[in-house]
């Protein structure tokens, strides 16, 4: 499952940003992740694969806006292109999420092939074709919806907070991605993982940050997200914050994030 190149020599690729832990900014990663890449000409989709919705919330689809959403996706297996919505910012869509998708384990148990049916979806080729990068927002749990994502993915993107027990909830994620690669796709990578919620005033954030490279090495994005109002406050605004607050510290992070993500992508592809 070799991602395509797009107009300008960059692969397209589908991430999974995932963490099994909630609180780490998984949803705050995808939505601004994205957005930076937007705003840098890239055409994103985002797909909220999450049955709280947040990253959905964020862009400013309301509850009313989601009759046809990333369950009818996965459930109803109904074309991708059909379910997109536009958001406020240009090249960026997103295909929303409702609390239905908490059933999707119970609907789908029956079917032998319900860990490739996001996979189904995505890998059609006209979606492709129109997207250069579609990001999937994970639950926070290793469920069936999670696996669904990674089973799509060409990779995994891992937000880590810098807290104490980071590398402990790590570990269980790494597990479960080498049981992906076993059973349902090979070719699945660690896109890399970020360290987010960095306060520079603790310096159990710097102890959790050296740990953490010093155990995963260039896995570890040179980037760090930083603890910032500003990235709390924009989504009850239904905004990305480098929408919302274009030079806050946590806008500006993030840019330079989508900065290295696709100086990664250009290495691989050469």
């Amino acid at each position: 499952m070799a991602p395509s190149s797009g107009p300008d020599g960059a692969r397209r690729r589908i991430l999974a940003v995932a963490n099994q832990k909630g609180g780490v900014g998984k949803t705050t990663t995808t939505i601004n992740l994205a957005a930076a890449l937007a705003e840098q000409g890239r055409r994103v989709l985002i797909v909220d694969l999450d049955p709280q919705g947040n990253a959905s919330t964020g862009l400013g689809i309301e509850s009313a806006r989601r009759a046809r959403s990333s369950y009818d996706l996965l459930v109803g297996q109904e074309e991708a292109a059909g379910l997109v919505q536009a958001t406020a910012q240009s090249n960026l869509g997103v295909i929303p999420a409702t609390g239905d998708l908490a059933s999707a384990d119970v609907e789908l148990v029956e079917d032998p092939a319900r860990a490739r049916r996001l996979q189904r979806s995505l890998r059609d080729p006209g979606l492709l074709e129109a997207w250069d990068y579609i990001v999937i927002d994970c639950p926070p749990s290793l469920n069936l919806l999670t696996v669904n994502a990674m089973a799509a993915a060409d990779a995994v993107l891992v937000p880590l907070q810098c807290e104490f027990f980071a590398m402990e909830g790590l570990s269980q994620l790494l597990t479960t991605i080498r049981e992906i690669r076993r059973g349902l796709n090979p070719g699945l990578a660690i896109e890399g993982v970020v360290l987010t919620m960095y306060d520079r005033r603790n310096n159990l954030s710097d102890l959790v940050a050296r740990d953490v490279r010093a155990n995963l090495g260039d896995v570890v994005y040179r980037t760090v997200i930083p603890r910032n109002v500003r990235l709390s406050e924009a989504p009850s605004y239904a905004l990305p914050a480098i929408v919302y607050d274009s030079n806050s510290t946590g806008s500006l992070a993030y840019r330079a994030l989508a900065r290295e993500l696709l100086e990664r992508g250009a290495r691989a592809a050469a």
